[in-house]
């Protein structure tokens, strides 16, 4: 038996090594998904073969944006995840947003619309409830606060304009951008979506705040309302 356990140890630092040696040749690119997630898991449960639970999270959560962005709990219920490895998943996610999100207050938004994209994809696209989020800008249209107003059901957060307007009168905020997912993947706006919209348009205007857009994001893609015409 323990002839056997040197054995697995010693072919499971082969394979690590073997990893290692991979990602410093060809980097990141050159690891299959599961690989990155097993070579990650292998830093926090170093004794262990973490391939089968790298697999089965990323079947669990269907993917790696789905296994990043899964709350801890969740993550923490499959069998072999302990709070050092899910810690170990949920700063790697938590570095990388802040990567992204450092890049969207570097220049005006309107600007850099496609780093935006790049943070609200990577923050909601693959959650399972609704998030809602305000971003509000100055007059230079630079982001001076990412507001999360809240989550919601698995198809529904509610927006209520008094408490945006509220929010954008305390912080100054001379234009805001509104964003919420839709879990179900579609992107496409319900009516209450533009409705919600257009009455914080209109609470808006009488305060000199302007609206320029509502973001959509979902698994399959995101939808501007601004850009389909629905302001």
């Amino acid at each position: 038996m323990a002839e056997q356990d040197a054995k697995a140890t010693h072919d499971g630092a082969g394979h690590r090594a073997r990893l290692r040696q991979k990602l410093a040749d060809a980097g990141g690119e050159a690891l299959l998904d599961h690989e990155l997630i097993e070579y990650l898991l292998a830093l926090a449960i170093p004794r262990r073969d973490t391939k089968p639970l790298a697999k089965l999270l990323l079947r669990e959560f269907g993917g790696i944006g789905g296994l990043m962005t899964a709350d801890w709990q969740a993550i923490a219920r499959v069998p072999g995840m302990g709070d050092t490895s899910v810690a170990a998943i949920k700063i790697v996610q938590a570095t990388a947003l802040r990567m992204l999100r450092n890049d969207v207050a570097a220049r005006p938004v309107l600007s850099n619309w496609q780093a935006l994209l790049d943070y609200l994809r990577a923050d909601m696209a693959h959650l399972g409830v609704e998030r809602v989020r305000v971003l509000h800008l100055n007059s230079r249209n630079m982001l001076i606060r990412d507001d999360h107003m809240g989550d919601g059901s698995i198809d529904q957060a509610a927006i209520y304009t008094r408490e945006v307007i509220r929010r954008a009168i305390d912080l100054g905020s001379a234009a805001l951008i509104l964003v919420h997912n839709h879990p179900s993947g579609d992107p496409s706006p319900s009516r209450q979506d533009i409705d919600v919209t257009r009455q914080i348009i209109d609470a808006g205007k009488r305060l000199n705040i302007s609206v320029h857009d509502h973001v959509i994001i979902a698994g399959q893609g995101h939808v501007s309302l601004r850009a389909k015409g629905l302001l």
